[in-house]
C-alpha cells in the first residue's frame, strides 16, 4: 500500500473512553493500524440519561446523538454500523469483507458505534453493512477496542502477515 492509496477509515463513537486502560488499548491499536490505513477516531458526546428511561426519552437521546454522528458523515462514505442484529463474520470472512469494502470506491469507510443506548434507526438505515460481534452485549468501550483489533487482524490476514492464530 502506498500512502496516498491507503484506505481512509474513520471510527465515530458515541461517548468517551474515560478509563485510562481503554484509552491505552485504543492508542495501541491506532498505532498498529497506522502502518496500513489512514485512521481517525472521533468521539461525539453522549447524552446524559436517568437510569430508567421512557421510550420517548430514549428516542430523544438517540435522535440527539444521531444528529452529532450525522455531522461526521459525507455522501460518499461507506458506513459500517456495529449492530447486534447485523451479520457475524469469522476473522477470515471479515478480512475478505473489509477488502471488498475497501475496493468499493467509497471516499472513506466510517464505522459507527453507538453509546449505551444504541444507535438511532436512521443511522442503522444509512449503513452499507451492519456488523455484529455476536449475540452478546458488549460495553461500548470494549466494542470499540474489539473493532480496532478486528480491523488490525483482518488487514494482517489479508496481507498474509503473522498475527492470526
Amino acid at each position: 500500500m502506498e500512502g496516498e492509496d491507503w484506505v481512509q477509515v474513520q471510527v465515530v463513537a458515541v461517548g468517551k473512553l474515560r478509563e485510562r486502560f481503554w484509552r491505552d488499548a485504543q492508542q495501541e491499536y491506532v498505532k498498529r493500524l497506522s502502518g496500513y490505513l489512514n485512521l481517525e477516531v472521533v468521539e461525539v458526546a453522549d447524552e446524559p440519561a436517568p437510569e430508567q428511561l421512557s421510550a420517548a426519552q430514549r428516542g430523544q437521546i438517540l435522535a440527539t446523538e444521531a444528529d452529532r454522528v450525522m455531522r461526521q458523515l459525507r455522501d460518499r462514505d461507506g458506513v459500517v454500523v456495529l449492530d447486534i442484529q447485523g451479520q457475524t463474520h469469522s476473522s477470515e470472512a471479515w478480512s475478505q469483507q473489509f477488502d471488498h469494502l475497501a475496493a468499493a470506491g467509497y471516499g472513506r469507510l466510517v464505522f459507527l458505534l453507538g453509546g449505551s443506548h444504541g444507535l438511532h434507526p436512521d443511522l442503522i438505515h444509512r449503513a452499507d453493512l451492519r456488523w455484529s460481534f455476536g449475540p452478546l452485549t458488549l460495553p461500548h468501550q470494549l466494542a470499540r477496542i474489539v473493532l480496532l483489533e478486528q480491523l488490525y487482524r483482518g488487514i494482517r490476514i489479508s496481507r498474509g502477515e503473522p498475527y492470526h492464530k
